[in-house]
């Protein structure tokens, strides 16, 4: 690829420089790569051309009015984020061309939902990759990337969609997250299907509100030919006019039981294609829905739905979510769950299987919707016995002002501050805490960090890994 190839699609002329790379972030540039200087919130990219093209930068591509050493591509502010994703697509030959692509996308059960199709896909015997929040697998297991970002920038998502295609996969399953559908970092991938879970609030930060974040996420049932919607969400069901295959009551994959055991679930469901029956080794009932969902996407793969069915039960779960630490004296349990409606849902699964309390340690991002903070609080306290309010990634912003917000959910609950509630603005101490109130037969809930490895804290990030330092605070290891 030469700058020459790049410039052309813009109709720009460019001396026919081989390059080797596209980024947006100064420190990855390399010698022969195109720089794209993006604004952002919190930094522009435009202050940091001039490291660019020390570390060898070919060609910067920007919205300013620069004189550069270099061939520059002025281009408007807006169309910048989506020149990254095309320069990058076209840097790396368009890769999802020669993939069939899904993208999974809604509020929660995103990487559940990736996780099961991209194993079902695996044991019906297709070559399948996959992306997104715990990590990607481009056919030799799972690996975990930097940083806490659902579905990675345009250039890294080519470069992995590159390195599917050249490892020899022929499918790929990426979590398609609101900010990057609204960030244009999946506007060169060519999805196949998209899968939809659910809608309800977050992030209404970002998007304004609940009609700014439907209308980032129906952008990827938009562009794709087909869709699997869940009948349970009205928001998928405002695009039921595309077609779709449809997941939930009265759908296309309809759940007829659904019991919990000790091992996990016993399913039984509807498709066209008849009545069936699977176990899924996950505790909670709506990972069954999240399993419809995986069954009617491998479905639109190809995959008979009797051979999917069969596959459930030798899933192997996903980090971070449901993953049991011990069960004895107390169990502890190490789950993603962020949101108001993901803690609800966690704790009401939890609940019916625990022989006594069920202690909860939950926090709020900083940075991030303040509006749930409340909400959390509240939700802890009508599911749980005990609730540890603590830190998860604080960010810029005072621990103790994230605290103070989800100690107003607990009041408005009922809550009261050292009797069923307690505030530790240390992670590792909050565990501690929880594992000192546990007594026998007690479940305890470590949520909101789950898979993640790092912890944000104001001006530094420090490795973190929830379910490692839980064993040891519990000398499992």
């Amino acid at each position: 690829m030469t700058l020459k190839e790049l410039f052309a699609l813009y109709d720009r002329p460019a001396p026919a420089t081989p390059v080797s790379g596209v980024s947006h972030d100064s420190r990855r540039v390399g010698p022969g790569y195109v720089f794209v200087a993006l604004p952002g919130r919190r930094y522009d990219g435009h202050r940091f051309v001039g490291e660019a093209l020390a570390r060898g930068a070919a060609a910067v591509v920007g919205a300013r009015e620069l004189e550069l050493p270099v061939p520059y591509l002025r281009l408007p502010e807006e169309e910048l984020r989506p020149a990254l994703a095309r320069l990058a697509a076209a840097f790396y030959g368009r890769p999802s061309a020669r993939l069939w692509v899904a993208g999974v996308t809604g509020t929660d059960g995103k990487t559940t939902t990736t996780f099961i199709l991209h194993h079902l896909l695996r044991q019906a015997g297709l070559a399948a990759g996959m992306a997104g929040t715990v990590g990607y697998d481009l056919g030799e297991g799972l690996a975990f990337p930097e940083g806490h970002f659902t579905t990675p920038e345009a250039p890294d998502v080519q470069e992995l969609l590159a390195a599917m295609v050249a490892g020899g996969l022929s499918h790929a399953v990426l979590e398609a997250s609101s900010h990057a559908l609204a960030q244009h970092r999946l506007d060169e991938v060519a999805f196949d299907l998209a899968v939809w879970t659910h809608l309800s609030p977050e992030h209404l930060d970002f998007h304004g509100d609940m009609e700014g974040y439907f209308r980032a996420k129906a952008g990827l049932v938009e562009r794709a030919p087909l869709a699997v919607l869940n009948t349970a969400c009205p928001y998928a069901m405002r695009l039921a006019g595309r077609p779709h295959l449809s997941y939930g009551p009265g759908g296309d994959f309809e759940l007829v039981r659904v019991s919990e055991e000790a091992g996990g679930l016993a399913i039984a469901f509807r498709s066209p294609e008849g009545r069936h029956e699977a176990r899924l080794p996950m505790l909670g009932l709506y990972n069954a829905e999240n399993a419809l969902a995986a069954l009617a996407a491998a479905s639109a793969a190809g995959v008979a739905v009797e051979r999917a069915a069969a596959a459930l039960g030798s899933f192997a779960g996903v980090p971070g979510r449901m993953q049991i630490i011990q069960t004895e004296p107390f169990r502890v349990v190490v789950d993603f769950a962020h949101t108001p409606r993901g803690l609800a849902a966690a704790l009401a699964a939890l609940r019916p299987t625990t022989r006594g309390r069920l202690i909860v340690v939950i926090g709020s991002a900083g940075e991030r919707d303040p509006g749930k903070r409340a909400p959390l609080g509240r939700t802890a306290l009508e599911g749980a016995d005990l609730a540890v309010f603590t830190e998860e990634d604080s960010r810029s912003e005072p621990t103790a002002a994230i605290l103070a917000g989800i100690e107003q959910g607990a009041r408005q609950a009922g809550g009261r501050a050292g009797k069923n509630y307690w505030l530790e603005p240390d992670r590792a101490r909050a565990l501690a805490l929880a594992f000192e109130l546990a007594g026998p037969g007690d479940t305890v809930l470590l949520a909101g960090k789950g898979h993640e490895r790092t912890l944000e804290r104001a001006g530094e990030t420090i490795p973190w890994n929830e379910a490692e330092l839980a064993r040891r605070l519990l000398r499992l290891e």
